[in-house]
């Protein structure tokens, strides 16, 4: 499998993993209601299904490394649909976490 289909399959996780907890939160939090919460159930499911078609085996680099592709996901989420504006330190940490995904990824091993 490619790096790039590996971190298409990160970006759909994200999108997922995401998704489903913002609208989790605009159903709970936001009161947006019942059917916000649910299709954010939904969606956290279809997460945990796209990290398994990661071409590594280790569950724990798997998920170490979508931890990176998850913060500065998270930034880029807020920016999109909250409006929010991160800061340099914001947009140092989400590089030092890709550098990361790269690193636990893509180094070769052998």
């Amino acid at each position: 499998m490619s790096v790039a289909r590996s971190l298409l399959l990160f970006a759909v996780a994200a999108v997922a993993e995401i998704g489903g907890a913002w609208l989790v939160w605009q159903g709970v939090r936001e009161h947006r209601g019942a059917l916000f919460a649910g299709l954010g159930v939904l969606a956290l499911g279809a997460y945990g299904f796209v990290a398994t078609f990661q071409p590594d085996p280790n569950f724990g680099r798997v998920l170490a490394a979508y931890g990176g592709v998850f913060v500065a996901g998270s930034l880029g989420w807020g920016i999109v649909f909250d409006g929010f504006r991160p800061d340099r330190w914001d947009i140092i940490g989400a590089a030092i976490c890709l550098l990361g995904v790269f690193v636990i990824m893509y180094v070769p091993r052998h």
